[in-house]
């Protein structure tokens, strides 16, 4: 995706079509091939929820790749995450209802796809839940993972009281 970015218009860029409600950083890059194809692993911290750390794997298509086999301005829609408790849970101000929050999204193509990392409250267990799906504007996409972090032995410090029903 930073190679995605690079080749993106200036205008898509200042429009704020690629913006993120949190930034996340590149942490490994692992080449799988000689035509310059990645898989990226970068770091999010949750930005509501402190001590959570989730990483995100993504694959980058290589320009040769772009080249061969056209689709120039698009990654595929496989990701993978893992979130963990990186340091005492401070939960702030989180969204409680079945859709959760989006913590996340980085464009995937020039305009419509788009990687977004959910975050859901699972109240009955005491769990936050991690989503990584891919959003289009047609054709959504099955692809998807979840990693939870469960709360119950975090004693965490809710910010807003205890979580609403």
């Amino acid at each position: 995706m930073r190679r995605l970015a690079s080749i993106m218009p200036a205008a898509a860029l200042a429009l704020g079509l690629f913006q993120t409600p949190a930034s996340a950083e590149v942490v490994g890059q692992v080449g799988v091939d000689w035509t310059g194809n990645d898989i990226v692993v970068e770091a999010l911290a949750d930005p509501k929820v402190k001590g959570v750390t989730c990483h995100v794997t993504y694959f980058d298509r290589g320009v040769i790749d772009r080249l061969k086999n056209g689709n120039w301005f698009e990654d595929p829609s496989n990701n993978s995450i893992s979130c963990n408790q990186t340091g005492p849970i401070e939960i702030g101000d989180i969204d409680l209802s079945k859709d959760g929050d989006e913590v996340f999204r980085a464009g995937m193509s020039l305009i419509w796809k788009k990687m977004v990392v959910n975050r859901i409250y699972d109240k009955a267990n005491d769990t936050l839940i991690y989503l990584v799906h891919t959003r289009e504007l047609t054709d959504g996409s099955a692809k998807m993972a979840i990693s939870t972090v469960p709360l119950y032995n975090q004693n965490p410090v809710w910010k807003n009281g205890k979580p609403k029903p």
